[in-house]
């Protein structure tokens, strides 16, 4: 039985991701910043919720704790932000860019990074993470969204990065385009939440190491750089 972690389980993607891979007979470690608050994802049958605020990093060497060399075959780097996405150039705050990209970029990295023993474990070394077609530059031709696009074009570099280096270890290191889905951050516009996890999770269970340094959409398309 293959084990997943996803953080950022508790609601909108994360969530959907942990009740159709567990429905899918997965082992799934879902995490939350406070599992008290996260009944809902505790009641699905193959879910364990485990405590982890990303952006700190003793929260994540705690959850290294609890998971004490567990295997894990599959990662998803779930957990995201976004502010003031209409915000013009003189509107994007330091402190907002700081966060956002702290949240976005840097903490799937540093979460990556702290569980490459678990991944080396696992049967399927997969580590995944969310990008979106807002990370391109090369589709960017209608601007805004300043602080969310560099928070994921960075992300992009960080994954690609990780996908050349870690490629020697058998750990596949590929980013998941979800798509514009109906949740909280959309203000519920966009395709449904069921459609686009069941098109990631057939990208992810579909990995080979041939697949590692893309960006692979929910639909199988990749994002252009």
């Amino acid at each position: 039985m293959s084990t997943i972690l996803i953080s950022g389980a508790n609601r909108g993607i994360g969530f959907e991701l942990a009740r159709q891979f567990a429905a899918d007979g997965w082992t799934v470690l879902g995490t939350a910043r406070d599992p008290s608050g996260a009944g809902e994802l505790d009641a699905i049958s193959g879910v364990t919720v485990l405590p982890l605020e990303v952006t700190k990093g003793t929260s994540i060497e705690a959850l290294c704790d609890d998971l004490d060399g567990r295997p894990i075959d599959v990662l998803i780097a779930n957990a995201g932000i976004a502010f003031n996405l209409e915000a013009k150039p003189a509107e994007v705050t330091r402190e907002d860019f700081l966060k956002v990209v702290e949240t976005n970029t840097f903490a799937p990295l540093a979460l990556a990074a702290a569980l490459k023993p678990n991944l080396l474990a696992g049967e399927l070394k997969i580590a995944t993470a969310m990008s979106s077609l807002m990370s391109s530059i090369g589709a960017n031709d209608w601007g805004s969204q300043y602080t969310y696009r560099a928070s994921k074009t960075g992300l992009n570099a960080v994954w690609s990065s990780l996908a050349a280096e870690w490629r020697p270890d058998g750990i596949i290191c590929t980013l998941l385009r979800p798509g514009l889905v109906a949740t909280r951050m959309t203000n519920f516009s966009g395709i449904p939440v069921e459609t686009s996890v069941a098109g990631m999770k057939a990208v992810v269970s579909g990995l080979t190491m041939s697949d590692s340094g893309r960006i692979i959409g929910y639909d199988g398309i990749d994002v252009p750089w």
